[in-house]
Protein backbone atom coordinates (compact mmCIF):
# COMPACT_ATOMS: atom_id res chain seq x y z
CA UNK A 1 0.00 0.00 0.00
CA UNK A 2 1.33 3.27 -0.85
CA UNK A 3 0.35 6.44 1.20
CA UNK A 4 0.58 9.84 -0.76
CA UNK A 5 3.36 11.51 0.04
CA UNK A 6 4.09 14.03 2.35
CA UNK A 7 7.06 16.39 3.18
CA UNK A 8 6.13 16.42 7.13
CA UNK A 9 6.96 13.33 8.84
CA UNK A 10 4.25 11.77 10.21
CA UNK A 11 3.42 11.48 14.16
CA UNK A 12 2.76 7.94 14.01
CA UNK A 13 3.94 5.34 11.16
CA UNK A 14 3.03 1.91 11.27
CA UNK A 15 4.24 -0.84 8.51
CA UNK A 16 3.20 -4.44 8.17
CA UNK A 17 2.16 -4.63 11.67
CA UNK A 18 1.82 -8.39 12.37
CA UNK A 19 0.11 -9.33 15.94
CA UNK A 20 -0.15 -13.27 16.59
CA UNK A 21 -1.62 -15.42 19.44
CA UNK A 22 -0.33 -18.84 19.22
CA UNK A 23 -2.98 -21.49 19.33
CA UNK A 24 -1.63 -24.25 21.15
CA UNK A 25 -2.89 -27.87 21.84
CA UNK A 26 -2.10 -31.86 23.03
CA UNK A 27 -0.17 -32.50 26.33
CA UNK A 28 3.15 -30.71 25.21
CA UNK A 29 0.99 -27.30 24.20
CA UNK A 30 2.21 -27.96 20.32
CA UNK A 31 1.65 -24.88 18.65
CA UNK A 32 -0.85 -25.81 15.85
CA UNK A 33 -2.09 -22.43 14.65
CA UNK A 34 -2.53 -18.86 15.20
CA UNK A 35 -5.17 -16.32 15.49
CA UNK A 36 -4.09 -13.13 13.36
CA UNK A 37 -5.29 -10.50 15.66
CA UNK A 38 -3.41 -7.69 13.50
CA UNK A 39 -2.17 -8.74 10.50
CA UNK A 40 -0.03 -6.57 7.92
CA UNK A 41 -1.69 -3.31 8.95
CA UNK A 42 -0.02 0.06 7.81
CA UNK A 43 -0.93 3.20 9.16
CA UNK A 44 0.08 7.07 9.49
CA UNK A 45 -1.14 9.74 12.13
CA UNK A 46 -0.16 12.99 11.50
CA UNK A 47 0.18 15.89 14.65
CA UNK A 48 -2.99 17.34 15.85
CA UNK A 49 -4.82 14.80 14.05
CA UNK A 50 -7.99 12.35 15.17
CA UNK A 51 -7.70 8.46 13.39
CA UNK A 52 -11.06 6.84 13.97
CA UNK A 53 -10.17 3.17 13.95
CA UNK A 54 -13.57 1.00 13.53
CA UNK A 55 -14.82 -2.28 13.26
CA UNK A 56 -16.70 -5.36 15.24
CA UNK A 57 -15.66 -6.46 18.20
CA UNK A 58 -12.76 -8.92 17.54
CA UNK A 59 -11.25 -7.34 14.71
CA UNK A 60 -8.08 -6.40 16.24
CA UNK A 61 -8.73 -2.84 16.89
CA UNK A 62 -7.43 -3.37 20.76
CA UNK A 63 -4.63 -5.57 20.06
CA UNK A 64 -3.59 -2.50 17.56
CA UNK A 65 -3.45 -0.18 20.76
CA UNK A 66 -1.49 -2.84 22.66
CA UNK A 67 0.86 -3.26 20.17
CA UNK A 68 1.54 0.40 19.61
CA UNK A 69 1.99 0.71 23.49
CA UNK A 70 4.20 -2.61 23.76
CA UNK A 71 1.81 -4.12 25.60
CA UNK A 72 2.39 -6.65 23.03
CA UNK A 73 4.99 -7.95 20.87
CA UNK A 74 4.54 -7.90 17.37
CA UNK A 75 5.42 -11.04 15.47
CA UNK A 76 6.53 -8.46 11.97
CA UNK A 77 6.48 -4.87 11.11
CA UNK A 78 7.44 -1.91 12.57
CA UNK A 79 5.94 1.32 14.62
CA UNK A 80 7.35 4.55 14.35
CA UNK A 81 6.53 7.22 16.65
CA UNK A 82 8.09 11.20 16.57
CA UNK A 83 10.76 9.09 14.12
CA UNK A 84 11.63 6.95 17.02
CA UNK A 85 11.29 2.88 16.28
CA UNK A 86 9.27 1.55 19.45
CA UNK A 87 9.57 -1.61 18.85
CA UNK A 88 13.40 -1.59 19.14
CA UNK A 89 14.07 1.40 21.89
CA UNK A 90 15.37 1.35 25.16
CA UNK A 91 16.78 3.18 28.10
CA UNK A 92 16.09 6.72 27.96
CA UNK A 93 14.79 6.17 24.40
CA UNK A 94 11.97 4.07 25.94
CA UNK A 95 11.58 6.58 28.81
CA UNK A 96 10.74 9.03 26.62
CA UNK A 97 8.50 7.58 24.64
CA UNK A 98 6.32 6.49 27.86
CA UNK A 99 5.66 10.05 28.01
CA UNK A 100 4.50 10.75 24.13
CA UNK A 101 2.01 8.54 24.13
CA UNK A 102 -0.43 6.98 26.80
CA UNK A 103 -3.89 5.55 26.81
CA UNK A 104 -7.60 6.09 28.04
CA UNK A 105 -9.16 2.52 28.35
CA UNK A 106 -12.54 1.70 28.19
CA UNK A 107 -13.76 0.86 32.06
CA UNK A 108 -13.18 3.89 34.07
CA UNK A 109 -14.13 1.30 37.27
CA UNK A 110 -11.27 -0.80 36.31
CA UNK A 111 -8.84 1.69 35.35
CA UNK A 112 -8.15 3.74 38.48
CA UNK A 113 -6.62 2.12 41.63
CA UNK A 114 -9.17 2.06 44.22
CA UNK A 115 -6.79 2.28 47.05
CA UNK A 116 -5.26 5.39 45.62
CA UNK A 117 -6.92 8.83 46.16
CA UNK A 118 -6.90 11.34 43.44
CA UNK A 119 -3.77 13.30 44.61
CA UNK A 120 -1.93 10.10 44.02
CA UNK A 121 -3.46 8.76 40.96
CA UNK A 122 -2.91 12.12 38.87
CA UNK A 123 0.58 12.74 40.25
CA UNK A 124 2.71 8.80 40.78
CA UNK A 125 3.56 9.01 36.93
CA UNK A 126 4.91 12.82 37.44
CA UNK A 127 7.16 11.38 39.72
CA UNK A 128 8.20 8.59 38.47
CA UNK A 129 9.36 10.51 35.39
CA UNK A 130 10.96 13.35 37.63
CA UNK A 131 8.34 16.12 36.35
CA UNK A 132 7.25 17.23 40.04
CA UNK A 133 8.33 16.91 43.31
CA UNK A 134 6.15 15.44 46.50
CA UNK A 135 6.03 19.07 47.79
CA UNK A 136 4.76 20.76 44.61
CA UNK A 137 2.83 17.85 43.53
CA UNK A 138 -0.91 19.20 44.63
CA UNK A 139 -0.49 22.26 42.04
CA UNK A 140 0.10 20.34 39.49
CA UNK A 141 -2.56 18.09 40.11
CA UNK A 142 -5.01 21.12 40.70
CA UNK A 143 -4.26 22.52 37.17
CA UNK A 144 -4.18 18.88 35.83
CA UNK A 145 -8.24 19.10 37.34
CA UNK A 146 -8.89 22.18 36.10
CA UNK A 147 -8.50 21.08 32.36
CA UNK A 148 -10.65 18.35 32.63
CA UNK A 149 -13.31 20.45 34.07
CA UNK A 150 -12.84 19.10 37.74
CA UNK A 151 -12.78 21.08 41.25
CA UNK A 152 -9.92 20.89 43.16
CA UNK A 153 -11.52 19.77 46.68
CA UNK A 154 -11.98 16.41 45.06
CA UNK A 155 -8.00 15.42 45.55
CA UNK A 156 -8.21 13.85 49.03
CA UNK A 157 -11.33 11.60 47.41
CA UNK A 158 -10.99 8.02 46.40
CA UNK A 159 -12.40 6.38 43.24
CA UNK A 160 -15.28 5.02 45.06
CA UNK A 161 -16.82 8.23 45.55
CA UNK A 162 -17.21 9.49 41.91
CA UNK A 163 -19.42 8.74 38.56
CA UNK A 164 -18.44 6.91 35.89
CA UNK A 165 -18.28 10.14 33.69
CA UNK A 166 -16.31 11.61 36.67
CA UNK A 167 -13.90 8.75 36.18
CA UNK A 168 -13.22 8.88 33.18
CA UNK A 169 -12.34 12.18 33.43
CA UNK A 170 -9.90 11.27 35.92
CA UNK A 171 -8.77 9.18 33.48
CA UNK A 172 -8.27 12.05 30.79
CA UNK A 173 -6.16 13.84 33.16
CA UNK A 174 -3.93 10.94 34.27
CA UNK A 175 -3.05 10.61 30.82
CA UNK A 176 -2.32 14.04 30.41
CA UNK A 177 -0.23 13.98 33.15
CA UNK A 178 2.85 13.13 31.16
CA UNK A 179 1.98 16.15 28.37
CA UNK A 180 2.17 13.20 25.49
CA UNK A 181 1.55 14.51 21.93
CA UNK A 182 -0.35 10.92 20.82
CA UNK A 183 -3.48 9.89 23.37
CA UNK A 184 -4.60 6.07 22.59
CA UNK A 185 -8.44 5.94 23.55
CA UNK A 186 -9.80 2.40 23.43
CA UNK A 187 -13.54 2.43 23.50
CA UNK A 188 -12.99 5.80 25.81
CA UNK A 189 -16.69 6.57 25.28
CA UNK A 190 -18.74 3.26 24.96
CA UNK A 191 -19.21 2.58 28.77
CA UNK A 192 -20.77 5.75 29.18
CA UNK A 193 -24.30 7.25 29.05
CA UNK A 194 -25.07 9.45 25.94
CA UNK A 195 -25.08 12.84 27.70
CA UNK A 196 -22.15 12.06 29.93
CA UNK A 197 -20.67 10.52 26.45
CA UNK A 198 -21.11 13.91 24.97
CA UNK A 199 -19.80 15.86 27.04
CA UNK A 200 -16.49 13.77 27.05
CA UNK A 201 -15.70 13.48 23.62
CA UNK A 202 -16.60 17.65 23.66
CA UNK A 203 -13.96 17.84 26.28
CA UNK A 204 -11.51 15.81 24.11
CA UNK A 205 -11.83 17.90 21.43
CA UNK A 206 -11.42 20.85 23.74
CA UNK A 207 -8.18 19.46 24.71
CA UNK A 208 -6.61 18.46 21.17
CA UNK A 209 -7.48 22.26 20.59
CA UNK A 210 -5.59 23.78 23.52
CA UNK A 211 -2.44 21.52 23.61
CA UNK A 212 -2.45 19.89 19.26
CA UNK A 213 -2.59 16.30 21.23
CA UNK A 214 -3.37 13.77 18.28
CA UNK A 215 -5.95 11.01 18.76
CA UNK A 216 -6.22 7.30 17.98
CA UNK A 217 -9.62 6.78 18.73
CA UNK A 218 -10.82 2.93 18.49
CA UNK A 219 -14.84 2.53 18.72
CA UNK A 220 -17.40 0.75 17.34
CA UNK A 221 -19.69 3.42 17.22
CA UNK A 222 -20.13 5.19 14.12
CA UNK A 223 -21.17 7.80 15.45
CA UNK A 224 -18.42 8.75 17.27
CA UNK A 225 -16.24 8.82 14.74
CA UNK A 226 -18.03 10.79 12.66
CA UNK A 227 -18.41 13.35 15.28
CA UNK A 228 -14.38 13.18 16.47
CA UNK A 229 -12.58 11.90 13.40
CA UNK A 230 -10.72 13.61 10.89
CA UNK A 231 -9.88 10.35 8.76
CA UNK A 232 -11.17 7.10 9.51
CA UNK A 233 -9.62 3.13 8.77
CA UNK A 234 -12.28 0.21 8.57
CA UNK A 235 -10.67 -2.73 10.55
CA UNK A 236 -11.73 -6.46 9.38
CA UNK A 237 -10.31 -10.10 11.08
CA UNK A 238 -6.75 -7.69 11.87
CA UNK A 239 -6.52 -5.93 8.24
CA UNK A 240 -7.44 -2.49 7.68
CA UNK A 241 -9.86 -2.65 4.55
CA UNK A 242 -10.77 0.77 3.51
CA UNK A 243 -9.56 4.30 5.12
CA UNK A 244 -9.63 7.94 3.93
CA UNK A 245 -10.77 11.15 5.10
CA UNK A 246 -13.95 10.34 7.30
CA UNK A 247 -17.00 12.60 5.44
CA UNK A 248 -15.57 10.28 2.38
CA UNK A 249 -15.92 7.40 3.83
CA UNK A 250 -18.57 7.46 6.13
CA UNK A 251 -20.87 9.53 2.83
CA UNK A 252 -19.17 7.57 -0.19
CA UNK A 253 -18.16 3.83 1.53
CA UNK A 254 -16.20 1.65 -1.22
CA UNK A 255 -15.87 -1.21 0.73
CA UNK A 256 -19.09 -3.52 1.16
CA UNK A 257 -17.77 -4.08 5.04
CA UNK A 258 -18.02 -0.47 5.41
CA UNK A 259 -21.63 -0.37 3.83
CA UNK A 260 -22.64 -3.39 5.93
CA UNK A 261 -21.67 -1.12 9.48
CA UNK A 262 -23.20 2.39 8.19
CA UNK A 263 -26.47 -0.03 6.93
CA UNK A 264 -26.51 -1.32 11.17
CA UNK A 265 -26.65 2.04 12.15
CA UNK A 266 -30.24 2.45 13.64
CA UNK A 267 -32.14 5.39 12.05
CA UNK A 268 -34.90 7.45 13.53
CA UNK A 269 -37.66 6.53 11.42
CA UNK A 270 -36.17 4.11 9.28
CA UNK A 271 -37.47 0.65 10.40
CA UNK A 272 -34.11 -1.64 10.32
CA UNK A 273 -33.60 -4.43 7.34
CA UNK A 274 -35.36 -7.73 7.67
CA UNK A 275 -32.76 -9.39 5.57
CA UNK A 276 -29.66 -8.30 4.46
CA UNK A 277 -28.22 -11.76 3.15
CA UNK A 278 -25.10 -11.37 5.17
CA UNK A 279 -24.45 -13.32 8.11
CA UNK A 280 -24.71 -11.76 11.28
CA UNK A 281 -21.39 -12.79 12.64
CA UNK A 282 -17.72 -12.55 11.62
CA UNK A 283 -16.10 -15.96 10.75
CA UNK A 284 -13.81 -17.05 13.86
CA UNK A 285 -11.13 -17.22 11.30
CA UNK A 286 -9.31 -16.02 8.17
CA UNK A 287 -9.78 -18.30 5.10
CA UNK A 288 -7.25 -19.76 3.74
CA UNK A 289 -6.64 -17.74 0.65
CA UNK A 290 -8.60 -15.12 -0.77
CA UNK A 291 -10.42 -11.91 0.48
CA UNK A 292 -11.43 -12.19 4.84
CA UNK A 293 -14.66 -10.82 4.07
CA UNK A 294 -15.64 -13.04 1.02
CA UNK A 295 -17.43 -15.89 3.58
CA UNK A 296 -19.44 -12.65 4.29
CA UNK A 297 -19.69 -10.77 1.53
CA UNK A 298 -22.95 -10.41 -1.01
CA UNK A 299 -20.29 -9.11 -3.87
CA UNK A 300 -17.91 -11.93 -3.80
CA UNK A 301 -16.95 -14.62 -6.54
CA UNK A 302 -13.84 -16.74 -7.75
CA UNK A 303 -11.46 -13.51 -8.27
CA UNK A 304 -11.99 -12.70 -4.51
CA UNK A 305 -12.08 -16.18 -2.97
CA UNK A 306 -8.62 -17.02 -4.94
CA UNK A 307 -6.35 -13.72 -4.28
CA UNK A 308 -6.32 -11.07 -1.20
CA UNK A 309 -6.89 -7.79 -2.53
CA UNK A 310 -4.70 -4.92 -1.11
CA UNK A 311 -5.45 -1.56 -0.43
CA UNK A 312 -5.88 1.15 -3.10
CA UNK A 313 -6.76 4.74 -4.06
CA UNK A 314 -9.61 5.84 -5.40
CA UNK A 315 -9.33 6.93 -8.83
CA UNK A 316 -11.24 10.21 -7.65
CA UNK A 317 -9.57 10.75 -4.17
CA UNK A 318 -5.95 9.20 -3.78
CA UNK A 319 -6.49 9.51 0.19
CA UNK A 320 -9.56 7.39 -0.15
CA UNK A 321 -7.98 3.38 -0.05
CA UNK A 322 -9.70 0.53 -0.33
CA UNK A 323 -9.24 -3.15 -0.27
CA UNK A 324 -11.67 -4.66 -2.45
CA UNK A 325 -12.19 -6.16 -6.29
CA UNK A 326 -15.47 -4.60 -6.19
CA UNK A 327 -14.70 -1.20 -5.03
Amino acid sequence: MQFPSSPIQPLLDIRGLKTWYPVKKGVFARTVGYVRAVDGVDLTLARGETLGIVGESGCGKSTLARSILRLERPREGTIHVDGVNVLRARGAALHAYRRTVQVVFQDPYASLNPRHTVLDILTEAMLAHGLVTRENRREAAVRLLADVGMSDDILDRYPHAFSGGQRQRLCIARALALEPQLLICDEAVSALDLSVRAQVLNLLEDLQEKRGLAYLFITHDIGVVQHIADRIAVMYLGSIVETGPAPTVLGEPAHPYTQLLLRAVPKIGVPLPEETGVPSEPASRRPQSGCAFAPRCPLADDTCRAAAPILKPSPRDPNHLTACFKA
